[in-house]
């Protein structure tokens, strides 16, 4: 799986949306892509995950309630392949190893969530530097599978995208019938109940 894939297949939305024909497969891919960013946009996180494991670089803050390092990372759900080492003398060259830390929430796993900090134990032999970007991990980022929630949000946030082509004024259905619908520029309201719980708040920098 990729960073930042689709979350749903264009079968998926097809057989979502009652389509059985080939007439519409363009639109169809341009809403889940659409779709799938605005989830991303909406929740300030993405659904993929690293192919392998990649580099990134984080700024540790030191935390006065815990007495000890902490580092804000990108959504984590496997130690494949984790290396964490920072910057000692601020020269771009990532030469200590922080060997002793660890990974929070505690209970993300057994939640089927991920990881979105490293916590560095007094005993680690090595601990980060103050200074930005510092600290370097190395790591297969992401989610190991897209949430049915989140899969199920895409299916619908794309129908409505869809649904705009035949609303170029931004409203559908009939007024006369009782069915206008305002397609208002943000999420729909459904999807916005379903991603609420993923959305990820960042600490500040």
């Amino acid at each position: 799986m990729a960073w930042a894939p689709d979350y749903v297949t264009d079968t998926q939305l097809k057989s979502f949306v009652r389509i059985d024909d080939t007439d519409d497969d363009a639109e169809i891919a341009f809403a889940i892509t659409a779709a799938s960013r605005a989830i991303d946009r909406s929740t300030n996180r993405q659904f993929g995950q690293a192919d392998t494991a990649v580099e990134r670089f984080y700024t540790a803050e030191w935390d006065c309630d815990r007495g000890r390092w902490v580092i804000e990372i990108d959504d984590l759900m496997t130690t494949t392949g984790l290396l964490i080492d920072y910057d000692v003398d601020d020269d771009e060259t990532y030469s200590a190893s922080i060997d002793d830390y660890r990974l929070q929430p505690v209970n993300a796993a057994a939640e089927s969530r991920p990881w979105t900090r490293i916590v560095v134990h007094p005993n680690s032999t090595n601990k980060p530097s103050t200074g930005e970007n510092r600290t370097r991990v190395t790591a297969q980022f992401g989610w190991t599978s897209v949430p049915t929630t989140i899969k199920q949000a895409c299916l619908l946030q794309a129908s409505r995208f869809l649904a705009r082509r035949e609303a170029p004024f931004g409203v559908a259905g009939s007024p006369d019938l009782g069915s206008e619908v305002r397609l208002l520029a943000k999420l729909d309201p459904d999807v916005a109940v379903m991603v609420g719980p993923y959305r990820r708040w960042w600490a500040a920098a």
